[in-house]
């Protein structure tokens, strides 16, 4: 099989131009002489000067190839004789190519040796050695030394560090050497005509050395190398050498057995310089002294001790004996042939690289040596260098051939890789042209058929599309013509072209004249309504009524409703439930904190990245003319530094003025007469009254705990349920655990504290079950499946939290395997609980969910209290009411009030008022004896109202502090079952107050028997309190405080004595 040859013949000899001596043929050859010369002399004429001494072979035509010092193999002295070839020493002239070099072999062809040498070498006869040459001699002189062979035995060497890779035997390497001790010792062999050294690989691949001062800075096994030639470099001026480039030809393997000398001084060392200077005419030649005696190699290196470089003692390697008839090792070598062809077919400069080992290989069948072949596929690979340094010590062959095949393939596949950069480069560049080609092409036979037409056209075309299937007003057409005409003779380069474009794009995405059928049907919004939400009849009622004059009408235009309650009753749920009953299309916006009138109008078109108002988006987002536009926290519309916007917002809602509504950036009227605005509120007094005049307002109190048992039950509790994985799972809550819920954990007028609670129940249902039942029941394998498709899992890069160490670096350059995360687009499975679970929560379990209850209890006293305590009703700021007591005490002093409780300015207000009727009127409740005396005017008056960190405020506290008042001064026991509330005035009027329904609610918990609330309060508690919350309270409907007293003290003694003095 001769692959090399085939390759030789089909591939380029054209040498790559590196700058260093490349690794290249094994075996002495003439060609690699001349490749030698041709790149080590244009490196000599860049910057350095050279001397150059070349040791050559001796021929009758061409100088010596081999060293001139000869060491007998069985360690015998050489005497001097005669030589029988002539040796010559040459220098290059000026204008003549310098001399080919070739490494020694121990069979040299038999064209090249004279007659007289035997094959073998062992008994060659010695000639008297020349006088050193002439710096200038004559080509034709020739001075005669013995022909030579390479040692077998040679126990102590020069150590040479080598940086970045190691050598191996049969392949040349240039290395540069600085040191001067190095250097001078260089030139010393080569004068002895001892060329031989030992290099070994650098431990470290950032160090450079020409000495070696630690056995562990270097690897133990090198190689044997014969310098072929040297080239001494010089200084700018000539004057003095910088450094020296030699040519080592690698003979066989070698161990390291002990330092004999180690060097002290080190130098930076590169595998070829890096400045260099053109050789000067003439070029100095190193003398060549006469072979002189020697006896073992101990005695010929000793006049290295002289210089400070490392001297090694070294024992020769040997390749263990195998069999080339081996099948694991014939394998071995056709798979490293193949790898050479698929890399080969990859790589140019590789494919030049296996030619010039096969121009050698000529004579002999590369499958003979399967040593050689490992050691060319390291020499040749850019591996590791560790990985390279392994095939170097491996000594059995077969291993010696696993190792070079694993670096060989890892060639391969880096070849393979740039290989495929590359293609995918071209292709993506290909397409580019041939597409920009077609496209010049296309253009240039629209051209000459007189249709061409490009993006500008029919972008034009779309745009009278979408108008002609719009009914624009006259007006609006008008315009769009005129844009249109403006767009056809821009340049579509133009910045204006783009502005034009961009507003035609919203000229024609409003839906003029196309609107959603509605449906009017009573019966079709009843259904919705109660499908959705349960109870809230009053607004139910609004919302048939609504549609009922709409039925009637055709229409609904004129109408804004505003839904106002506190949070979670459902405001949001009402307008979408009530665009599901007529058919209409939804949108939602919030303008809580909104400070731009922009956002309501639109910006100018001047302005860069300019767009319509919210209307106007929603109008495009909903595709109709008619849709219903929800306005969410209207209550919390702010105001800014660009304007009002809820000013802007009376434009857009009032009746008489949005039918023809002009946007800022449209600058054409737009209808919105058709649109139905349903806005949401909390509190009705931060919204502008200009603004609430134009809305009508729905009352979204709250729920009774009744309506939340059946919410929760119908609505909150399925969803939930669902929510958390568990809907088809025998897992119920008891209606007894809901009204806990409600009455201890969720007393809010709406249900959004209800249904997060409901949620956490589900939750932790889920969780223990997940634990107790274990990856048996639950398994990840099933939720995580196997992917039908590969291409849906992809790899990307960590985005993990910079590290706390701030000198970690937070980015990286390289992404490894581990710092790589899997994302696919297929969803996992859910898992089936089993039929045989079964979860019930109940009161007595309930704890074990929640959590202890918020609220521990509905009154403050169950027994009666003492003398100063009432019992009011408040209206909290979540939309619940509560029981209030209020506690009043006096000590001595100088008549002040004091108050506290974190009580607001007007419960303050309320205080004072209370106190000063009860000081006008001391007499007739009995407190003084006579209308004179003076009251309180050594003593202080303390109120308080309990839960301190809950602030308090409104007037609804004026008739339980005046009750407290009197209990106090005259020492009597207010019932604790009697709750009041009501505003008072200074004459003792007892005025209205709101949130009855929910203050009713909490006495009702709380188990009141009796309230007394203001006359003006009856038909909002008769008409809107659900029955079942008046069920078991007696309600006293009063207009003034004496009223309230007589009410409060009934059967006391005290109120006797008012039926005279303070008569109703």
């Amino acid at each position: 099989m001769n692959f090399f040859g085939t390759l030789r013949a089909t591939t380029s000899l054209s040498r790559p131009g590196n700058r260093f001596l490349a690794l290249s043929e094994a075996g002495p050859s003439r060609w690699h002489a001349q490749l030698a010369s041709r790149h080590i002399q244009p490196l000599a004429q860049s910057r350095r000067l050279f001397n150059a001494s070349t040791v050559n072979d001796s021929s009758p035509s061409q100088p010596l190839r081999y060293p001139r010092w000869i060491n007998d193999r069985k360690g015998q002295k050489q005497a001097d004789k005669p030589q029988e070839e002539p040796v010559q020493l040459d220098e290059p002239q000026d204008g003549q190519a310098p001399p080919s070099s070739a490494p020694p072999s121990s069979a040299p062809p038999a064209s090249s040796a004279p007659p007289s040498s035997s094959s073998s070498g062992d008994k060659p006869d010695n000639s008297d050695p020349p006088p050193s040459p002439p710096p200038d001699p004559p080509s034709s002189q020739q001075t005669s030394i013995s022909k030579q062979l390479v040692p077998e035995i040679y126990p102590q060497v020069l150590a040479l560090p080598i940086a970045r890779r190691p050598l191996f035997p049969g392949f040349y390497k240039a290395v540069v050497v600085r040191n001067p001790a190095v250097v001078a010792s260089i030139k010393e062999m080569m004068r002895r005509g001892q060329p031989y050294l030992g290099a070994f690989l650098l431990k470290d691949e950032h160090t450079d050395s020409d000495v070696i001062a630690d056995l562990d800075s270097v690897h133990p096994v090198g190689v044997f190398a014969q310098i072929t030639s040297v080239f001494t470099a010089q200084s700018k001026d000539g004057e003095h050498e910088e450094g020296l480039t030699a040519v080592l030809y690698p003979h066989r393997r070698i161990r390291i057995t002990g330092l004999v000398k180690g060097g002290a001084a080190t130098v930076e060392s590169a595998e070829a310089p890096e400045q260099s200077e053109a050789p000067t005419d003439a070029e100095a030649s190193l003398p060549t002294p006469p072979p002189e005696e020697t006896t073992p190699a101990s005695i010929q290196t000793s006049f290295l001790q002289k210089y400070d470089v490392s001297v090694v003692n070294v024992e020769n390697l040997a390749t263990q004996p195998y069999n080339k008839d081996d099948q694991y090792i014939r394998a071995f070598m056709s798979e490293i042939v193949s790898v050479f062809k698929d890399i080969a077919a990859l790589n140019p400069l590789f494919r030049d690289q296996i030619s010039n080992f096969s121009a050698n290989q000529i004579a002999t069948n590369v499958f003979d040596e399967p040593d050689k072949l490992a050691d060319f596929a390291a020499a040749v690979s850019m591996g590791d260098v560790q990985e390279l340094q392994d095939v170097l010590e491996s000594l059995v062959v077969e291993d010696r051939l696993r190792k070079a095949l694993l670096v060989l393939k890892k060639e391969l596949i880096n070849a393979q890789l740039q290989s495929k950069l590359a293609r995918d480069v071209d292709s993506k560049i290909a397409k580019r042209q041939r597409e920009y080609y077609l496209m010049e092409q296309l253009k240039g036979i629209k051209k000459e058929l007189g249709m061409e037409s490009d993006g500008k056209d029919k972008l034009i075309e779309k745009f009278k599309e979408r108008a002609a299937g719009l009914k624009m007003p006259e007006q609006v057409r008008k315009i769009f013509d005129e844009e249109l005409n403006k767009l056809m003779h821009l340049e579509p380069s133009a910045s204006e072209a783009n502005v034009t474009r961009n507003y035609l794009e919203w000229l024609t995405q409003i839906p003029w004249g196309q609107h959603s059928p509605e449906n009017y049907s009573i019966a079709h919004a009843q259904k919705v309504l109660d499908e959705d939400h349960h109870g809230l009849k009053d607004v139910k009622d609004r919302i048939l009524e609504f549609l009922a004059v709409g039925k009637l009408r055709g229409t609904v235009e004129g109408k804004i409703i505003c839904l106002s309650g506190p949070p979670g009753v459902g405001k949001t749920s009402i307008g979408k439930s009530i665009a599901r009953a007529l058919g209409r299309q939804f949108f939602r916006f919030s303008v809580g904190g909104l400070t731009d009138v922009a956002e309501i109008k639109g910006h100018r078109r001047t302005y860069v990245g300019a767009l319509p108002g919210k209307i106007i988006q929603a109008l495009k987002r909903v595709g109709t003319e008619n849709p219903l536009v929800l306005i969410d926290e209207i209550d919390k519309i702010g105001r800014g530094h660009n304007g009002d916007p809820s000013s802007a917002l009376l434009e857009m809602l009032d009746p008489e003025q949005n039918n023809a509504f002009l946007d800022h950036y449209m600058d054409v009227p737009v209808d919105l007469s058709r649109v139905l605005f349903v806005c949401t509120a909390n509190v009705l007094d931060t919204i502008p009254a200009p603004l609430l005049d134009r809305m009508e307002v729905l009352e979204v109190s709250g729920y009774v705990s009744e309506e939340k048992v059946v919410i929760a039950d119908k609505y909150l509790g399925p969803q939930a349920k669902e929510a958390s994985g568990l809907k088809d799972a025998d897992v119920r809550l008891d209606p007894a655990a809901i009204d806990i819920l409600i009455k201890y954990y969720c007393r809010e007028s709406g249900v959004r504290n209800l249904k997060k609670h409901i949620e956490k129940i589900y939750r932790k249902t889920a969780l223990k079950l997940v634990r107790d039942l274990g990856e048996d029941v639950f398994p990840e394998e099933v939720a995580t499946a196997p992917q039908e498709k590969a291409e849906d899992n992809k790899a990307v890069e960590k985005q993990d939290p910079p590290p706390e160490n701030p000198a970690a670096p937070e980015t990286s350059g390289v992404t490894s395997k581990e710092e790589e995360r899997v994302v696919t687009t297929a969803e996992r499975k859910p898992l089936k609980v089993p039929d045989t679970v079964h979860v019930r929560i109940t009161p007595d379990n309930l704890k074990e969910y929640v959590g202890p209850p918020v609220y521990h209890r509905d009154r403050l006293y169950v027994k009666p209290p003492p003398p100063g305590v009432s019992t009011g009703l408040g209206y909290l700021g979540n939309g619940s009411g509560a029981v209030m007591p209020i506690e009043v005490t006096s000590m001595p002093g100088k008549g002040g009030l004091q108050l506290t409780g974190k009580l607001g300015e007007v419960i303050r207000e309320s205080a004072q008022i209370a106190l000063s009727w009860t000081k006008a009127h001391a007499y007739e409740l009995g407190i003084t004896t006579s209308p004179d005396e003076l009251f309180l005017t050594d003593r202080d008056i303390h109120v308080h109202m309990p839960e301190g960190s809950i602030g308090k405020e409104g007037p609804s506290a004026g008739t339980a502090l005046l009750s407290a008042f009197v209990s106090l001064f005259t020492k009597t026991k207010i019932n604790p079952d009697i709750a009041m509330t009501g505003e008072i005035s200074l004459v003792g009027m007892v005025l209205p107050v709101g949130g009855l329904k929910e203050k009713i609610l909490a006495a009702h918990r709380a188990g009141i028997k009796t309230i007394i609330a203001p006359e003006a309060n009856r038909p909002d508690i008769e008409e809107n309190v659900p029955e079942s919350v008046k069920t078991g309270i007696r309600f006293v409907y009063v207009e003034d405080v004496r009223e309230v007293l007589h009410e409060v003290f009934r059967g006391e003694r005290a109120a006797e004595r008012w039926k005279d003095t303070l008569s109703l």
